[in-house]
């Protein structure tokens, strides 16, 4: 099968970027030098530069042209969220387990019509300071309903491993992070905090190898309480 020449032209580019003849933040070919260069239509050059775009490795500005993008692409990205409170007593307060009935949120756990999920709100604190705010959403086919309290769900990833034989830091899972500012009143309210302090949201969501959406988390943190580090590493594939 013929690989047509806007996808030879990018698959060109895309080596020279990876190679490293551009560096993260380089300007790029103009359309004109790429026509020159590959002897081809500005059509077909624009639709290879503009794939890359869309894949991340290019960034266009209008009037100034074209730049190699500094995002982590191809490369193995290490997170840790680093614990500025390490050695400090830490406690979990449940403050509430029950069945909610959002579709939204149904259609996110890839639940059927029949199956119910859990909402179980947490409040994390250091040296009784609240700092992290959890409300985990989780099919009910993952709660107990003979709990001897709401304390037995203090610690939700001891549930999955104790209950279910499910190790949940070893599976598959996706987490986003943002700056909310300013806070919600609820959330302040419970973080014992301003409204116009910001917060972190973090929303993750874990799925098991056959597909199961075992938890979706929404976590508010105390902007003070956040820090992370991030190291990168060159894909092998």
């Amino acid at each position: 099968m013929k690989i047509p020449k806007y996808q030879q032209i990018k698959d060109d580019l895309l080596k020279k970027i990876e190679v490293g003849e551009f560096k993260h933040g380089d300007r790029f070919y103009s359309e004109a030098e790429l026509v020159k260069l590959y002897n081809v239509s500005s059509i077909t050059v624009i639709r290879a530069v503009q794939e890359l775009v869309n894949d991340g490795y290019l960034l266009r500005f209008q009037g100034k042209g074209t730049y190699v993008s500094r995002s982590r692409k191809r490369k193995l990205v290490e997170f840790s969220d680093i614990e500025i409170y390490a050695g400090e007593p830490e406690t979990v307060e449940v403050l509430s387990l029950k069945i909610q009935h959002n579709e939204e949120k149904r259609k996110e756990l890839k639940l059927r019509k029949k199956e119910d999920y859990y909402e179980i709100v947490r409040l994390r604190k250091v040296n009784e300071d609240p700092f992290l705010l959890h409300l985990s959403y989780i099919p009910s086919q993952f709660i107990k309903n003979d709990v001897p309290s709401l304390d037995y769900y203090d610690s939700i990833y001891n549930r999955f491993k104790s209950d279910f034989n499910i190790y949940m830091y070893d599976e598959e899972s996706k987490e986003t992070n943002e700056i909310c500012f300013p806070t919600d009143d609820w959330v302040a309210k419970l973080l014992q905090m301003n409204t116009n302090e910001p917060t972190i949201r973090q929303e993750k969501k874990t799925i098991l190898q056959d597909g199961t959406v075992a938890e979706v988390v929404v976590s508010y943190k105390k902007w003070n309480y956040y820090k992370i580090e991030l190291s990168s590493f060159k894909d092998q594939y």
